[in-house]
Order: C-alpha cells, then sequence, then structure tokens
C-alpha cells in the first residue's frame, strides 16, 4: 500500500523538545555556576552583601569548633509572563551538622496560612484596595545569632591573606535551624512597634486597627504582601520598612509564592500555569495527549496487583509537585490524595495513575482559582466517600468552604480510624469541616468581617444531620471519639448550621471519588476558571450547561 507519508506528500509529524530553550536548568555547584559570566556576577553580589552587612568576621579555626560546610545555591527568577527577571545565587550553611543545645535551641518559625491569603485577597477586591507586594533581599541576615557559630570560608571567595581562617557567624545566614525563628521575631518585632498586633487566627498575619485606619500585613518568610484602607498610613509603612530592612517594592500583587495573579473584570485569578508546564518537563509529558479527569471513574487502586516502579523517587517528586499545583486547583485535590497514599512504595499502576493526572493538566494548563469579592457570607459543602480503600476499608472526608462565590479553602482526607456506618463517617466528616469554618469564622472577625448569622454547612446524609442536631442513636454511636461531637458545640452556639442537601447539587463530590466526565465537568467549573492569556483552551473548555456557585 502505498501512502501520502511514502510519497512524502504528508510529511511526518515533527515533535520537538523545546525544554532546554524555555527553561534554562540552573547550575547544581559552584563549578557548573562559574562558567557563566552572569553566574559568576550574582555570587560576587552576594558575597558583597553578606560582607556590608557583617555577617562574619574570620577567627583561627580551633579544635574544639563545629565548623560548619557552605555551598552556593542558583536559581533563576522568572517575571508572571515567563521573562527572566534576575539570576539569584545564595550562599547557604549546611545547618543539617549543627548540634542541638551547641550552635542552635528552638527553630520553630510560622509561616501564611494559603487560605488567609486568599481571603486577605478577597478582603481587598471587596474593598478594592490595592495590594503591595514586597521582597526583603538577604531577610535573613537581619536576625541576630543568639549562639556561637562557625562556618569555613565559601567556595570561590577565600580570603587571600588568612586562607586557614573560619566564619565566626554574626548574622543568621541561611541554611542555619534556627535562622528562620530569628528573622521572623526581627521582623514582627518591628511592626509591634510600628502599632501591629499579632492575629490569632494565623501568627504570620500582622494586623493594624486603630481609629478608622485598617492595614493588613502578610508573612511568607521574606516575601510580603501589604494591604489597607489608608493610602497615606499604608505609604509611611512602607517606607519605615525600607528604611529599616532596604525592601524592594514590586508593585501590585502579580505573583507571589509561584502563584499569578491575573487581573478578571470581576476580580482576580489566580493560576500556576508555569509551575504545572515545569512539572510536565521534568516529567518528560509535555506532548502528551491530554485527557478529561485526572482519575478514571473506575478507579481501585491497590498495591498487591503490579511490581514496583522503578524509580520511587521521581515518583515522590512528581507527586511532591502536584501537591503544591493544587493550592489553585482544587479539581485535582482527590486524585492526588490518592497518589500521596503510595509514597513510601510506589508501583507501576500508581505511576500510572500520576500520569494520569499530568495528562489532565496538560489539557488545562490556562485554568485556575477564581476570586471575587461580591460577598463576604461563608458557606460550607461536606461529603465523605464510606469505605471507599479497598485496602483498609477507611473513608475519605472531602469538603470546600466558599466565601461568597469563591473557594478559599478545601481538604481531602482519609479517615484515621474505620467508620461501621456511613453516617458514622459522614458525622466525623462534618466535625472535621466545622472545626475549619470555627477557624475561618475567627479569622474573618480579626479582619472586620464577622458573620453574623450561622454559617451554613451542607451535607447530604440526613441520618448524620439528625446525629448531629439531636443525641440521637446512642447505642449505634457511643463509640465515637468524643472530639467528633464538636460538631454539637457548634450548633448549639450556633456558629454553624447543618442543612440537607441533594447529591447531584453536593459541591464536594468532587473531593471524594471518582466521576464520570459529565459529573466531573459540573463540578469543575464551579470550583476553576480559565485565563485568556493562554493558547490553550483546555479540555475543560467544552459546551455544558451552566453550573451555578453558592451566593
Amino acid at each position: 500500500m502505498i501512502t501520502r507519508s511514502k510519497t512524502g506528500h504528508l510529511k511526518p509529524k515533527q515533535i520537538l523538545n523545546l525544554t532546554h530553550q524555555l527553561y534554562p536548568q540552573d547550575p547544581t555547584s559552584y563549578t557548573q555556576a562559574a562558567q557563566h559570566e552572569h553566574w559568576r556576577s550574582a555570587m560576587s553580589q552576594e558575597f558583597q552583601a553578606l560582607q556590608s552587612q557583617g555577617t562574619w568576621e574570620l577567627v583561627p579555626s580551633a579544635p574544639h569548633q563545629n565548623v560548619l560546610g557552605c555551598k552556593w545555591t542558583f536559581r533563576t527568577k522568572y517575571n508572571s509572563d515567563g521573562s527572566i527577571a534576575r539570576y539569584k545565587a545564595r550562599l547557604v550553611a549546611l545547618g543539617y551538622k549543627q548540634e542541638f543545645g551547641l550552635d542552635y535551641t528552638e527553630t520553630f518559625s510560622p509561616v501564611a496560612k494559603i487560605p488567609t491569603f486568599r481571603i486577605l485577597i478577597l478582603l481587598a477586591l471587596h474593598n478594592r484596595w490595592p495590594m503591595h507586594q514586597l521582597d526583603i533581599s538577604n531577610a535573613f541576615l537581619h536576625g541576630s545569632l543568639h549562639e556561637t557559630v562557625y562556618m569555613k570560608q565559601p567556595i570561590g571567595f577565600t580570603d587571600a591573606t588568612h586562607p586557614n581562617h573560619v566564619c565566626k557567624l554574626n548574622k543568621a545566614l541561611y541554611g542555619l535551624k534556627q535562622s528562620p525563628r530569628q528573622w521572623f521575631a526581627t521582623l514582627t518585632g518591628f511592626l509591634h512597634t510600628q502599632g501591629f498586633r499579632t492575629s490569632h487566627s494565623d501568627p504570620s498575619l500582622m494586623i493594624f486597627q486603630q481609629t478608622n485606619i485598617q492595614i493588613y500585613f502578610l508573612i511568607y518568610i521574606d516575601d510580603l504582601i501589604v494591604t489597607g484602607n489608608n493610602k497615606a498610613a499604608v505609604q509611611t509603612l512602607l517606607s519605615n520598612l525600607h528604611n529599616r530592612f532596604n525592601t524592594r517594592y514590586l508593585g501590585q500583587l502579580s505573583q507571589f509564592l509561584g502563584i499569578t495573579a491575573i487581573p478578571q473584570p470581576d476580580g482576580l485569578l489566580l493560576h500556576q500555569s508555569r509551575y504545572a508546564t515545569s512539572i510536565l518537563q521534568r516529567a518528560g509529558m509535555t506532548n502528551c495527549k491530554p485527557t478529561a479527569t485526572p482519575i478514571t471513574a473506575k478507579s481501585h487502586i491497590s498495591p498487591q496487583i503490579s511490581k514496583p516502579f522503578f524509580d520511587p523517587l521521581l515518583y515522590r517528586q512528581l507527586v511532591g509537585s502536584l501537591q503544591y499545583l493544587t493550592l489553585t486547583r482544587p479539581d485535582i485535590t482527590y486524585a492526588v490524595n490518592k497518589a500521596c497514599q503510595f509514597m513510601h512504595q510506589p508501583t507501576d499502576i500508581n505511576f500510572d495513575a500520576v500520569k494520569r493526572i499530568l495528562r489532565y493538566i496538560k489539557g488545562t494548563l490556562n485554568y485556575g482559582l477564581p476570586l471575587s469579592g461580591n460577598s463576604f457570607t461563608l458557606t460550607s459543602f461536606v461529603d465523605l466517600d464510606w469505605a471507599g480503600d479497598q485496602h483498609d476499608r477507611k473513608s475519605t472526608t472531602g469538603y470546600c468552604t466558599f466565601l461568597g462565590r469563591s473557594p478559599v479553602n478545601w481538604c481531602v482526607k482519609k479517615q484515621s480510624t474505620i467508620a461501621r456506618s456511613s453516617t458514622e463517617a459522614e458525622y466525623r466528616a462534618l466535625a472535621a469541616a466545622a472545626a475549619d469554618l470555627t477557624w475561618t469564622r475567627q479569622l474573618l472577625q480579626e479582619l472586620g468581617r464577622p458573620q453574623i448569622h450561622p454559617t451554613q454547612l451542607f451535607c447530604d446524609n440526613t441520618s448524620a444531620i439528625a446525629l448531629a442536631n439531636n443525641p440521637v442513636f446512642h447505642a449505634r454511636t457511643k463509640h465515637i471519639e468524643v472530639d467528633c461531637h464538636y460538631i454539637r458545640e457548634c450548633i448549639k452556639n450556633k456558629s454553624i448550621q447543618v442543612h440537607h442537601i441533594s447529591t447531584k447539587d453536593q459541591l464536594a463530590d468532587i473531593f471524594t471519588k471518582a466521576l464520570s466526565i459529565i459529573r466531573f465537568r459540573h463540578l469543575a467549573h464551579k470550583l476553576i476558571s480559565p485565563h485568556t492569556s493562554s493558547v490553550c483552551k483546555g479540555v475543560l473548555n467544552q459546551p455544558s450547561r451552566p453550573a451555578s456557585k453558592p451566593d
């Protein structure tokens, strides 16, 4: 048979690998970086910054010293459109060699909760406040050390007159176990002097509320967000911050923690399209065929029926990256949760499931999380898959919390105990959702948006609702843990009301089980939306009946 390919009339499709041209790999060692001028310049700038801030002093080495090593790390910083912003070199101490009680003690340091980040955006959108974004270069160096720490001189920058001396650190260099804690204490201490107080709901949220002025300050290590209702007061704060910490003003919120924020007619859309593309590149699936759902509706993954996957590290890296992608993609949360359950010993079948998630992402690269500050009414949907795990028969809890029409928090979690009935399992799920709602209500109270009326919590199990509202079925439910009865306390104090919802209208269904294509699309459209900056239209962008979101 003579085909058009053989005659030359139809040339075979040519697939090009553009990974290198799109995202060059960052150096992993000083030797690699030293071969390029821009990385040598980045290292020199970092070293000069360390020297100018008096990060260390050279002292003779002694046998009793616990001298830490150090290394250079390199990272290319990108703009929201994918273009290169700058080349960043950082000197880090090898803190894993520190000894407790000798060169470190306390290490805990909080970071901002992502739901707090989403809710703060909604507050700014609702009030039409600008959101200012700041970055602090060499932030950890502003924190002083209380312990004596020694470190080797950095490679490539050894002092010619004292080559055998070691660095006695004066500042909390990156890599030390206590560095994040010291920096956080320094920054929050300064904000306290400016009249801020620490939020009880999230220690990384600083609140200024005096007379008619409201300013909110969110901290995620050295990435900062500031918003408020008084332009002059905000500018004064920004000026004071710059004078104290030499901050770098990044303008209005556009990219935070790798999450891109795109203005929309009715709000803001958060997406991680470039990050999702990098995951596909790491897996070698940039040219894969898209699929309509992240998990097949007939999926029953079992660890016993397949041979071990040849590269467990790759599996863990991909699944860990997918976990971070769920910050703006609630539609893949259930599938990623299932993949996480086999981290210890993944099999070929498990990796096939991960590849299906990646194929789904390929077709929905331009989708993200829409946020609209049109309403501050809090609602939540909770669902359960009773005994859905074929291996241990444990149930899966799923819930999603909305502020107005915007999803602000969602969770998929396998229950730790085996439930004897669907009522018991759903009751536990109600308690978990109630705990999250209590936290969210407290945060909104601190932000000046208290919930006057009880929060509506929707569940499709009438028996669980009856158990929550009344202490019925005692003989069958007396074994349920005391903490699960927390939902009754919430109903009693009128902070939460549990209502029945039909299964077809249950939004949390997408967080508890694998669904058919039609059902999945119907629910996914209520959680995510496309942005127009991408050429790709996505497999979800197909005709379907309109989906209504909660008011």
